[in-house]
């Protein structure tokens, strides 16, 4: 089966820290530029990494936090994992991507204890529907790269700029040679949420809206292959935007993630 990344090397430091150097391949790619890896599978392959650091069967990841601190470059990428803050009822995990020399993405996960609190559990998110497989899949959200175009994506009844509701999935492993985790997959397809109900404005210009980060908050660990994605995103008047999306899985919703964006005209073609 492909997979986005392949493995090149793998090695444990004296004090514990992993260092992993992966090769990207076409599916990989950026929508923005197609010098860059796209944010889905990279925040994807950071997920894997921390979820297989000194793993413990009492603990699960709770919230996980990207931050996007330059370009990710379509080239080979150093993941370095380490444990910030060690606990019996907490954990702090941290991974880096190093991309040509430089840090791309610094991701921070909390691991919490997991107990037995069925006598209280209530949600308040509304499920949406599910994918509905007896309709045509809808395109690739109008978006170019090679990741975009690796997906399968069926789009919800309600769609429209600013809100919609999509279900995503990909037959494409994270890492060549391994089964990704349901928690890794469904990870590897979260970025897309800043893509799904983008804002069409009547302006005469055209807009960029990247996001500078993911945060990801899960009240339940997520199950199964498909990610759906309720969205709103959301546009200030000096240029700053907020995509938010409640995340489901095929049992309803798991969690919330929230992405900030810097709103800026992208220059007129020559």
């Amino acid at each position: 089966m492909t997979a986005y990344y392949k493995l090149l090397s793998q090695t444990t430091e004296a004090d514990g820290e992993v260092r992993s150097t992966y090769m990207p391949n076409i599916h990989a790619q950026g929508a923005w530029n197609e010098d860059e890896q796209h944010m889905g599978p990279a925040s994807g392959l950071l997920a894997a990494e921390i979820a297989r650091f000194m793993p413990r069967d009492d603990l699960r990841i709770g919230r996980i936090s990207y931050d996007i601190l330059g370009m990710i470059h379509f080239s080979e990428s150093t993941i370095q994992t380490r444990l910030l803050r060690p606990g019996k009822t907490i954990e702090l995990v941290e991974a880096q991507m190093i991309t040509k020399g430089r840090v791309s993405i610094v991701a921070r996960a909390w691991r919490m204890l997991t107990q037995d609190t069925q006598p209280i559990a209530a949600i308040e998110d509304q499920p949406m529907p599910g994918p509905d497989f007896d309709k045509s899949l809808h395109g690739q959200l109008d978006w170019p790269g090679g990741f975009i175009q690796s997906l399968s994506i069926y789009q919800g009844a309600q769609h429209r700029a600013g809100k919609g509701q999509v279900w995503l999935n990909t037959d494409i492993n994270m890492i060549e040679g391994q089964q990704d985790s349901d928690l890794v997959h469904l990870i590897g397809l979260l970025d897309t949420a800043n893509g799904i109900a983008h804002r069409q404005l009547s302006t005469g210009i055209n807009w960029a809206f990247p996001n500078l980060d993911v945060q990801l908050h899960m009240y339940r660990q997520p199950q199964g292959r498909w990610l759906g994605l309720d969205a709103t995103q959301q546009y200030g008047s000096d240029g700053i935007g907020l995509t938010s999306a409640i995340l489901h899985d095929e049992q309803g919703p798991f969690g919330r993630s929230e992405q900030i964006l810097t709103v800026r005209p992208l220059p007129a073609p020559l």
